[in-house]
């Protein structure tokens, strides 16, 4: 059993080291919000992660999972320390690193046992470097023995835990190995590849890899939106790509783009260190615009089916920026929603788990409770989350209550020629038909 200490309790914080305690080890979880780490006691969790609460229970009842305020009681003993602080986007598209300049100088100024540092917080390439040279500056006088190693985490909100503990790979930066080496460890009983590198390459491992994955849905959003034009169904399409085991199937679902905490940062971040190093990210900016774009063509289909929406009642199915989250970071729907409102839209929205996080940001929008309440005496539905429940809604009944029947499907969720039997308008994303509703 290893002692870990793990300084922050957002997502990822609070997933590793629950995570990390169900293995087996001694984690003390750190956050300075007394409040939050108050709520975690009481086994309230800050987010909804499906799974978490259950596992945060059971180790707080082990012992083997803490929480604190204080960093003299989290680092004391403590053989590993992860960072896993927010790195929210500057004016420019930077990561603000505070926070992980904050950690850094609490490790420096209280621990005084060997300890290894490790990053899990998505942060810039040469942010490991930068922090052992705070570390080492701010020790000048009374040397410790250290080593830091970035170790990306690849967690998807609405599948953490199984990701956590069935993840495709462990990457690993360090510029000692044998550093590298007993972080590794920490993860061998996951039997997965673990890949050890240096600390640049690992943490470009981690923007690479969103900046791609957000590259893909870009890309099959702009061949939906071709496909429109041109008669083509893109899930057709998509699947057809899929079967290629040079593509493979994953992130070809066209709708209303990508959000949340992960990809809009990262992407922005990537970019901005591009210009900063004298490199063009021709294809970030791309992937970026055609995101935005994406959201803006809801609007559009809206007037082009209802003409002006001034005082047009629109509802919204789906809040948070995927379903299985709480999360409303850069929500597709929020901005949706916004541009309705631009519009002179009057809006009702619903959402299974984000209506709280979402209120402040919803000024003049009604919140309903229910599906159903949304779609009543509304001049058009978007659908903009894909939650299940909304898969299982009874259209018929919503056909009734809507003042004019029209769908826009921005996940592709329902059967366009089902949804026309019986009796809707169906704007669906990149679905061909849409341009030739007659037909």
């Amino acid at each position: 059993m290893s002692k870990l200490c793990v300084i922050g309790t957002g997502y990822v914080g609070l997933v590793t080291g629950a995570c990390f305690a169900d293995l087996g080890n001694q984690v003390t979880c750190l956050d300075i919000d007394p409040i939050r780490i108050e709520k975690l006691k009481q086994n309230e969790m800050p987010i909804y992660e499906p799974g978490l609460e259950q596992i945060v229970a059971q180790n707080v009842k082990s012992g083997r999972l803490l929480f604190t305020t204080d960093y003299v009681e989290a680092l004391e003993g403590a053989e590993f320390a992860f960072i896993a602080v927010g790195t929210p986007s500057g004016m420019e598209g930077e990561a603000d690193l505070q926070y992980v300049r904050q950690a850094a100088e609490s490790i420096a100024d209280l621990v005084h046992h060997p300890i290894l540092v490790i990053n899990k917080s998505t942060v810039p390439v040469g942010t490991g470097d930068w922090v052992a040279d705070i570390i080492r500056k701010r020790r000048s006088g009374a040397p410790l023995e250290f080593d830091v190693v970035s170790n990306p985490e690849f967690l998807r909100e609405g599948s953490a835990i199984n990701d956590f503990m069935n993840p495709d790979r462990v990457v690993l930066g360090s510029l000692n190995r044998d550093a590298a080496g007993k972080v590794a460890e920490l993860y061998s009983s996951l039997h997965c590849p673990i890949l050890i590198t240096d600390l640049r390459t690992a943490e470009m491992i981690k923007y690479a890899s969103n900046a791609y994955l957000a590259t893909r849905i870009s890309y099959i959003n702009e061949i939906a939106n071709m496909c429109e034009e041109l008669g083509a169904d893109i899930q057709e399409v998509a699947r057809g790509m899929g079967l290629d085991k040079r593509i493979g199937p994953a992130f070809l679902e066209a709708g209303l783009g990508w959000g949340g905490s992960c990809f809009p940062k990262d992407v922005k971040a990537l970019a901005h260190m591009a210009v900063l190093h004298g490199t063009q990210p021709q294809l970030l900016q791309a992937v970026m615009e055609i995101n935005r774009n994406q959201r803006r063509r809801v609007v559009y289909k809206l007037r082009k089916a209802l003409g002006s929406l001034n005082d047009r009642l629109i509802g919204v199915l789906g809040i948070s920026f995927k379903p299985d989250t709480d999360d409303v970071r850069d929500s597709p729907a929020i901005e949706v929603i916004h541009l309705l409102q631009n519009e002179g839209a009057i809006i009702k929205a619903y959402d299974p788990q984000a209506m709280d996080n979402a209120a402040p940001l919803l000024k003049g929008v009604q919140l309903c409770h229910n599906s159903y309440e949304v779609a009543e005496g509304v001049d058009a539905l978007v659908l903009a989350t894909k939650w299940n429940e909304f898969k299982q809604l009874d259209l018929q009944r919503i056909h009734q209550l809507m003042r004019t029947p029209i769908l826009v499907d921005g996940r592709n969720i329902w059967d366009p020629d089902r949804v026309r039997t019986l009796g809707f308008t169906y704007y669906g994303i990149g679905r061909g038909v849409n341009s030739h509703p007659n037909s």
